[in-house]
This record gives structure tokens, sequence and C-alpha cells, in this order.
């Protein structure tokens, strides 16, 4: 699999929903997890983190979104239930992409969403718990990265089985004539 991805929460408040993400963060391969401005701190999360992430992932806590810093070339990409949101099983995950969630009981602030290059929906009637959102997106990435059979057409169906990878000759790249 190419690339990376971190996910992280603005302004959570509730430990649940903070270590189940965490712990979902750390199954999925995650690569970094933050949160912008929490209301609680990281280590609250022992009771739901049952895979006690904060030890096998890197975690960053940022008290504002002027300091959130992310990797160079990756791309913000914002969890949104909105109009101008693109829908995710149409969305084109980008190789290295950071994705935040909002608060449990409202959006992005308003800083941070202007700060995100992209928006993605989930579509469903309405919200959904933030946890849960956040798996979802994870699970849609790693679909979207095409390292599994295609499912089958029908009920009765196997699922195709995946090409063998094959290793070609090494390319060599000429940086333009500088010798």
């Amino acid at each position: 699999m190419r690339g990376y991805f971190g996910i992280g929460v603005e302004q959570i408040s509730k430990p649940g929903n903070l270590g189940n993400l965490m712990r979902s963060a750390h199954a999925f391969g995650a690569s970094f997890f933050f949160a912008v401005a929490p209301a609680l701190p990281l280590r609250d999360v022992k009771r739901t983190d049952t895979s006690d992430a904060t030890q096998h992932l890197p975690t960053y806590t940022y008290g504002s979104v002027a300091e959130l810093a992310l990797p160079k070339g990756c791309r913000l990409v914002g969890v949104e239930l909105t109009d101008d949101a693109e829908e995710l099983p149409s969305f084109f995950h980008p190789t290295a992409a950071a994705y935040v969630l909002g608060p449990e009981r409202g959006s992005l602030s308003p800083e941070l969403h202007a700060r995100c290059d992209h928006l993605v929906q989930i579509p469903t009637r309405f919200c959904i718990n933030l946890a849960i959102a956040g798996a979802i997106v994870m699970y849609d990435r790693q679909i979207a990265q095409g390292r599994f059979a295609r499912r089958a057409v029908g009920t009765r169906g196997g699922a195709e089985p995946l090409s063998p990878h094959i290793h070609g000759s090494p390319l060599i790249r000429s940086n333009g004539g500088d010798s």
C-alpha cells in the first residue's frame, strides 16, 4: 500500500468516542492521530482504547487550528455532513491524507473548515456517531486502495481473485539533461 494517513478530531468531549476512534485508527493502520483543542486529555481513553493505541501510534495535541501542523504534502480532509461535501463512495482518497472530524454535537470550526483541502460526507440520512464515522472513512480508504479482490456480481458467485503483482524492470529517470 502506498502513502499514509492520519486521523484526528476537533473539540472532542467524550472519552468513549475518543478511545474508540483511536483504537480504530490503530487497527486500520493509521500513521498518526491528532486532536485540535480537545475538551479532555487524550490519556482519558484507557477504558475504551483496549489496544492501547497511544503506545503504538504517534499522537499529537494542538491547542488551536493555527497550531495544527501536518507533514509536507499531506492533504487535510474534513468529514462533514454539508451540502458542499463530496459523498465518500465517490471520493478519491489522496495518497497522503489526514482526516478530521468535528465535535460530537457540532461541526468543524470555520477556521478548520477553511484549512481543509477536501470535504467528504458519509451518505446517511442524519449524523452518526463520531467514532463510527471515523471507522467508516478509514474502511473506505482501505477498500479504495484496491488491496482486495472484487466482490462477486451475484450472491452465488465468488470474489474475483486479485492478479499477482508483476515487478517490471527498474525505471531510470533522467533529470532533464543534467550530467
